[in-house]
């Protein structure tokens, strides 16, 4: 009513204009016979009204369709009466949707084939990574250690492009399954041997109560990778160790990683899940992507578990990973 109205409020205001002109000609011309006037006016507005009445009742379904928001997109060209401008509005809520979908399916064709590109990029390039570390088994020291680390690293940023090329399609490469989380931290703890002995700062394991939870093997383990890249790199030189805690809380399981590092200044507490953002230590560093912790989040949130961190600095940072109370599937003995 309120949108028929919006729309025809210039045709009523323009019959008060025109009935006020003609009157006003009468009335200085000598007439003064109201009655007749008057009943010459109310007989205009009331076939005004008629016009009105019949014009909002044809077409009440088309001005309700306007004033309701659409519940999906298969309702946007949906038809109500056979009026010329509903037909005409129709059809170009049809054609505009058949572009829509066309568009949408050339996004998604570009989007499957730059991940199949990543995908087998990185693959292609883990080859040669592995024949330089075995060439460089055959080295002497220290020259031989330093080709290793640098061949890390490289092998550290390919697992992160190729997971944050995955994450665009992160609703089709998930396998919800149970999941061990001590046997995920041993596979961490193994897969980065060389990494905590380079940097001198060891993990030191406490497990509270061995938990299993619902959730996607491949991303866990991706997202403990990246805290436990974090607390390593950040605690260099300043402490040896970082503790891993497994333990549970309210019916739900926590994944704690802790180092006694520099800490997070509390003008980056804000953004540290922000894409690309490195921070303060970060530009001390000169080793963050700022995508880590960013790319950490956006999976747990895909996967239904929370990120939760404390961070003190010249003291240290926790961060949890908190899988919920249905998650946890944990026997409660």
């Amino acid at each position: 009513m309120k949108l028929f109205f919006k729309e025809h409020f210039l045709l009523i205001l323009m019959q008060f204009i025109q009935f006020s002109l003609i009157f006003s000609i009468y009335w200085l011309d000598g007439y003064r016979q109201l009655k007749p006037a008057l009943y010459g006016v109310f007989l205009g507005f009331f076939v005004l009204g008629c016009y009105l009445f019949y014009q909002y009742y044809s077409h009440r379904q088309f001005y309700g369709r306007l004033s309701q928001p659409l519940e999906s997109l298969d309702k946007s060209f949906q038809g109500t009466e056979q009026t010329p401008i509903s037909e005409a509005l129709k059809a170009l809520l049809r054609e505009q949707y058949r572009h829509y979908q066309r568009q949408i399916k050339k996004l998604e064709s570009t989007q499957e084939e730059h991940l199949k590109f990543m995908d087998h990029w990185v693959h292609q390039m883990k080859t040669p990574l592995s024949v330089i570390e075995l060439s460089a088994q055959n080295l002497d020291e220290p020259d031989s250690s330093n080709i290793r680390e640098e061949s890390d690293r490289m092998k550290t940023g390919l697992n992160t492009v190729l997971y944050m090329a995955r994450l665009r399609s992160i609703e089709q490469d998930f396998h919800i399954k149970p999941v061990h989380l001590s046997k995920i931290i041993h596979e961490v703890n193994g897969e980065y041997k060389r990494f905590y002995i380079r940097n001198k700062v060891y993990p030191k394991l406490q497990i509270e109560k061995e938990l299993t939870v619902e959730s996607d093997e491949k991303w866990i383990f991706f997202m403990l990778t990246q805290l436990i890249n974090n607390a390593v790199k950040y605690s260099a030189g300043k402490s040896n160790h970082i503790l891993l805690f497994l333990y549970e809380k309210e019916k739900e399981a926590v994944l704690e990683v802790t180092d006694y590092g520099v800490g997070i200044p509390n003008t980056d507490l804000k953004r540290v899940f922000t894409p690309f953002f490195t921070g303060e230590n970060g530009r001390k560093f000169r080793e963050s992507t700022g995508m880590g912790l960013s790319l950490t989040k956006e999976a747990a949130d895909h996967l239904g578990h929370r990120i939760e961190f404390d961070s003190t600095v010249g003291e240290g940072t926790t961060f949890r990973i908190i899988f919920s109370e249905t998650q946890n599937l944990t026997d409660p003995k």
